[in-house]
C-alpha cells in the first residue's frame, strides 16, 4: 500500500480525494491510501508521500520514510519557510499549462486597465458623468517590465507584445523571446525598471526577492508608475507601496497577494482609492489537473523514474 498525506484544510479534503481516487488507476496506483492530517488518524512511519501548500512547520521532518513532496501550487516559499524542511526529499511544483495561462490572462487584464484608465471610467459612470479617459501614452510607448520573465512571465509577455506594448523580461538569465527585450542580473535591474511604466511581479519568493517592492525600487520606475503583482505578498512591503501611491510615484496598483491572508478587513489596501483587491486568485489550481499530476509523480517514484519539475534547494524554486 502506498499512503499518500494531504496537508490542507480538513474542509478542502474532499475537493481532492475524489479527483485522487480517480486518477490512481490509471497510473497504477490500485492501491493508493489517502490521509487527511487533522482529520485521520495516522502513524508518520507510515506516510510515503505527502500534497499540500502550506504545512505547520516541522511536520514534514516528522515523516521519517517520506520520498516526496508534492506542492498544490507552482510557488513553494510555503514549505521552504520551514527551517526543519526535509531538503533531500524531493519537493515537486504543480506545473499545468492551464494554470498559467490564467496568471497571464490576470497580467494582460490589470495592464490593460491600468493603461486604459478605465478606473476612471467606472469612476465617471457611478457619476452619470461623460468622460473619456485616454491613455497616458500610446500603446507602442507604454513600457511593461515583467520581474521574474520565467514561464508565466513569458507567456504574458508574448501576449502583451502582441497587444502592442514595449515589453522587456528581467531574470536571472537573459532570455531570448522574440520582440521582448531580455535584462538580467542585478546590474541589469536599475536600467530594466527605469522603462518599466507598467511593472509586472512574477517573482519566485526566496530570500533574496522578500521584500524586493519596496520604496528603494519604486524610485526607479517613471514617475506614476503602474504596479501588478501576482507573484507572492512577502515581495512587497505594502507601506511603501501606499506611500508610493500617496506620494504619486506609483499611479495605481492591481494586488492579487498580501503579506496576511486572507486580507484583515481593517487593512488600509481595501479602501485605497488606487488600488484594485483581488483575493488571490490571479490563477487557481484545478484539483482534476493537479490530482493527474500527482498520481502520475507518485507512480514514476514508485517505478524507480526521475521525478518532473522538482525544486532546486539551491535556488528555492
Amino acid at each position: 500500500m502506498t499512503t499518500l498525506l494531504l496537508i490542507l484544510p480538513v474542509r478542502w479534503a474532499p475537493i481532492w480525494q475524489a479527483p485522487l481516487r480517480d486518477a490512481a488507476p490509471a497510473h497504477g496506483l490500485s492501491n493508493l491510501n489517502l490521509i487527511v492530517h487533522g482529520k485521520d488518524a495516522y502513524a508518520p512511519g507510515d506516510i510515503d508521500y505527502a500534497l499540500g501548500f502550506r504545512p505547520d512547520a516541522g511536520l514534514l521532518g516528522s515523516l521519517p520514510k517520506l520520498k516526496a513532496i508534492f506542492s498544490l501550487g507552482a510557488g513553494v516559499d510555503g514549505f521552504l519557510s520551514d527551517p526543519a524542511f526535509p531538503k533531500h526529499v524531493p519537493l515537486v511544483r504543480f506545473v499545468n499549462p492551464a494554470l498559467s495561462l490564467e496568471m497571464a490572462q490576470y497580467c494582460v487584464l490589470h495592464t490593460l486597465i491600468h493603461h486604459r484608465r478605465f478606473r476612471t471610467t467606472l469612476a465617471a459612470q457611478a457619476e452619470h458623468k461623460w468622460t473619456q479617459a485616454m491613455p497616458e501614452k500610446g500603446t507602442a510607448k507604454t513600457g511593461v517590465g515583467i520581474l521574474g520573465f520565467g514561464e508565466i512571465g513569458i507567456m504574458a509577455g508574448e501576449r502583451l507584445r502582441d497587444l502592442g506594448f514595449a515589453v522587456a523580461g528581467w531574470s536571472r538569465t537573459k532570455k531570448d523571446v522574440p520582440g521582448i527585450e531580455s535584462f538580467a542580473g542585478e546590474a541589469a535591474l536599475g536600467p530594466f525598471l527605469a522603462r518599466s511604466d507598467i511593472l509586472i511581479c512574477l517573482l519566485p519568493l526566496t530570500p533574496e526577492t522578500r521584500g524586493v517592492l519596496n520604496r528603494r525600487l519604486f524610485a526607479q520606475l517613471p514617475k506614476g508608475a503602474y504596479l501588478i503583482n501576482a507573484a507572492r505578498g512577502a515581495h512587497q512591503v505594502e507601506a511603501d507601496v501606499i506611500a508610493a501611491l500617496n506620494e504619486g510615484q506609483l499611479s495605481g496598483a492591481s494586488l492579487d497577494v498580501f503579506e496576511t491572508e486572507p486580507l484583515p478587513k481593517d487593512n488600509p489596501l481595501w479602501a485605497h482609492p488606487k488600488i484594485i483587491v483581488t483575493p488571490h486568485n490571479a490563477g487557481l489550481s484545478d484539483p482534476i489537473a493537479a490530482a493527474q499530476s500527482v498520481a502520475a509523480g507518485i507512480a514514476a517514484a514508485e517505478r524507480g523514474q526521475p521525478l518532473q519539475n522538482v525544486v532546486d534547494m539551491a535556488r528555492g524554486y
